[in-house]
């Protein structure tokens, strides 16, 4: 079966042609490619299908063999692959992802794709459809105690759940962040777990991310993430103007909201890896 390694950010994700190639069970053979040392290694595994509601469809299964409803960075490089391997032959188009429609755009540079794109839409702050099992309208700056120590903790959907923690210090210090990110995504707050970011404000128009992602643990870049990132720091105040830069200790995303009722935009690189062929022992 043939396959594709590609990258958002670090994010990276084994790409397969549904058009080409049947894949039986996809979450089974999520867990075993993306085993780092005995696969190929990834944070999962993304299906490239046919959809009859928009150009074309993206199914995500993280390394785990979890399905995820979304993934921003894993979008983007679909729409790369799609583009160049000929599945689209048009620079803006649709993409049916398990959190809805996204509209993506690819950016070219010379005739190479530099960048892309993407209509994250609008983000969901209701708890109840997060899903977070907590009170009130919004989880806005709601102090949250993990394992003896209060964050400020604002809760968003961008297709999927996501906790966004915001801290005075580097993330990438934070010697707890792996407990703190496991509890949290596993807490009965969540009732499909959740994504956790620790977020420092670096300025009025950056923000440096360190994320713990459903399904995969820690990893080097989550777009639906960064996007979330943003929503939270703009309203509570800590970041201003049109874009947001979002640095992840795989690069760095370009996040643009304009508030209430309008779509979230990022966007970033689609990096490919290489291409090969699995032969499932």
């Amino acid at each position: 079966m043939k396959f594709t390694k590609m990258h958002g950010a670090g994010n990276d994700y084994i790409y397969i042609n549904g058009f080409q190639e049947t894949v039986d069970d996809p979450a089974e053979l999520s867990i075993k490619m993306s085993a780092q040392h005995f696969g190929v290694g990834a944070d999962g595994l993304i299906m490239i299908l046919p959809s009859d509601k928009a150009d074309i469809r993206m199914r995500m299964f993280n390394s785990d063999g979890s399905e995820a409803q979304m993934c921003g960075n894993g979008a983007r490089c679909v729409a790369r692959y799609a583009y160049e391997r000929g599945l689209i032959n048009k620079t803006k188009f649709t993409l049916e992802t398990g959190g809805g429609i996204r509209e993506l755009e690819i950016i070219e540079n010379g005739g190479s794709v530099n960048a892309v794109r993407v209509d994250m839409g609008v983000p969901v702050l209701t708890p109840s459809k997060i899903p977070v099992a907590l009170g009130g309208e919004r989880v806005v700056e709601r102090a949250t105690q993990i394992v003896g120590r209060t964050f400020p903790m604002t809760c968003l959907s961008m297709g999927n759940p996501h906790a966004v923690l915001f801290i005075d210090e580097d993330p990438f210090a934070l010697k707890a962040f792996e407990t703190y990110g496991r509890m949290l995504e596993n807490d009965q707050l969540f009732p499909e777990r959740v994504n956790v970011e620790f977020v420092q404000r670096l300025s009025d128009t950056r923000l440096r991310m360190r994320v713990w992602e459903r399904g995969s643990g820690e990893t080097l870049a989550c777009g639906t993430g960064a996007c979330a990132a943003v929503v939270a720091a703009k309203l509570t105040g800590r970041v201003r103007g049109e874009e947001t830069r979002v640095a992840l200790s795989g690069g760095e995303l370009s996040i643009s909201w304009n508030g209430e009722n309008s779509s979230v935009m990022m966007s970033g690189p689609a990096t490919f890896v290489f291409d090969g062929v699995w032969i499932d022992s």
